[in-house]
């Protein structure tokens, strides 16, 4: 028997971060990644209906076609290990055979939106994506939330995850001990167009994959339990010109706005229980949005204030920026981000204003005067989201008529999916996931 020693190959995955907000694709050897820059990596269109769960689901392409994912080589990570193999991910767009835009593409549906932006109003859009997450690997006890004491419970995976985000290229900014036990938070330096969206993919799998390498997981899932505390991924925007002079802040605008930025997050506004659809796309979801989670539950904007669902976060005109909040790690970035771009250009096409400032504090008003002031309810189910989105002609537009269509039947199979689970084991089954 020839017991010949053989030096392990490194590989690199390609993959697509999908509507079920998973990397999905193929690994293929690192000396041919050169190859596939240029040619691409035979994918299957049907796996963009696989659910969160795994299984595809009703698909309008069935076994036909074929669909190549070209990587983009900006996004390749490498992740060390200490068995001497790394790991390498690389993100990528999808192409048809014959190398145009696939029209269901996430990245895609992103650059549309952000090459829109562009077309309609010289506009670049700066995002970065601020999330939480539980490291299994710390104790859950003592519970001291942005405690010192909490941090250092982790040991030594805030260090090197750290160095991770550094060594992909991104700018960490902050990593700290959150508000429930073994929750951690952790931001970025925001970036231009597409990018902002690649790093919010980069950065759970990196959490993911650090976090295998200890024993432990990483959970993103917007619930653990459904009594719990909430994982949300905020998502923090603002405007450039073609420059990258900032365009966000007027210190004499509506909440320090711009004109340019008052249309276009009254866009973001008008749009919201259908954004919804696309930024909580999970059963789970909605379980976060109630009332007194420190979560949002209406459509509305404030200065300051983390129970809106729009906050204004002043500063100077370069740091000047508004989160988004009605949003978690179920989501695909790009389906996110992008639906975000597409209500703000919708919103200066219309000219759209926002509501006056109301003279009470939202958290003192009834719901009442919410809705004298122009406020409204976010859906309070993934199935009224997906209605709101349904019920939305600009949301044809922005996806396209096939699009949208595969994307609903493809989130209301999920409803079904879980309609038969406790929320109890609905928060589990997203765990197990997410």
């Amino acid at each position: 028997m020839n017991d010949t020693a053989f030096t392990p190959e490194e590989l690199v995955f390609i993959g697509v971060c999908d509507l079920a907000a998973q990397v999905r694709g193929k690994a293929i050897p690192a000396v041919a990644f050169q190859d596939a820059l240029q040619q691409g990596v035979g994918y299957t269109p049907a796996n963009i209906c696989l659910s969160v769960l795994g299984a595809i689901g009703s698909t309008p392409f069935g076994t036909r076609g074929d669909i190549v994912m070209v990587p983009d080589a900006s996004t390749i990570v490498r992740i060390p290990s200490e068995t001497g193999v790394a790991e390498q991910f690389c993100l990528s767009d999808i192409l048809t055979k014959e190398g145009d835009p696939w029209d269901f593409c996430p990245r895609h549906f992103l650059r549309r939106a952000l090459e829109r932006l562009r077309a309609q109003s010289d506009t670049l859009l700066l995002a970065s994506f601020e999330q939480e997450f539980i490291y299994t690997g710390a104790s859950a006890n003592p519970h001291r939330p942005y405690g010192l004491t909490s941090f250092r419970d982790q040991g030594d995976f805030g260090p090197r995850f750290i160095a991770a985000l550094r060594s992909a290229g991104m700018t960490p900014e902050s990593f700290l001990a959150e508000y429930g036990p073994r929750q951690f938070e952790v931001t970025v330096a925001p970036a231009i167009g597409i990018r902002g969206a690649d790093e919010a993919v980069m950065l759970r799998e990196l959490a993911r994959a650090l976090a295998v390498q200890a024993g432990h997981r990483a959970l993103f899932a917007p619930m653990a339990e459904p009594n719990g505390v909430g994982n949300g991924t905020h998502i923090h925007m603002s405007l450039r010109d073609s420059s990258g002079t900032p365009r966000m802040h007027d210190p004499q605008g509506a909440y320090g706005l711009s004109e340019i930025a008052g249309h276009f997050i009254a866009g973001v506004v008008e749009h919201m229980p259908a954004l919804s659809a696309l930024t909580t796309p999970s059963v789970g979801s909605f379980y976060r949005l109630t009332p007194n989670r420190w979560a949002p539950t209406w459509a509305n904007i404030s200065l300051q204030d983390r129970a809106a669902s729009l906050r204004v976060c002043p500063g100077s005109a370069s740091k000047f920026n508004v989160e988004y909040r009605v949003a978690d790690a179920t989501a695909c970035p790009y389906l996110a981000l992008g639906a975000l771009v597409h209500a703000g250009v919708d919103g200066i096409e219309r000219r759209l204003c926002l509501p006056a400032k109301p003279e009470i504090a939202f958290g003192s008003m009834t719901d009442e005067q919410r809705r004298e002031a122009g406020m409204r309810p976010l859906p309070q189910t993934l199935s009224e989201a997906l209605d709101a989105l349904d019920q939305t002609p600009a949301a044809r537009e922005w996806l396209g008529p096939e699009f949208l269509s595969l994307y609903l039947n493809f989130k209301r199979e999920e409803v079904q999916a879980m309609a038969t689970l406790d929320p109890q084991a609905v928060c589990e089954a997203y765990a197990g996931i997410f």
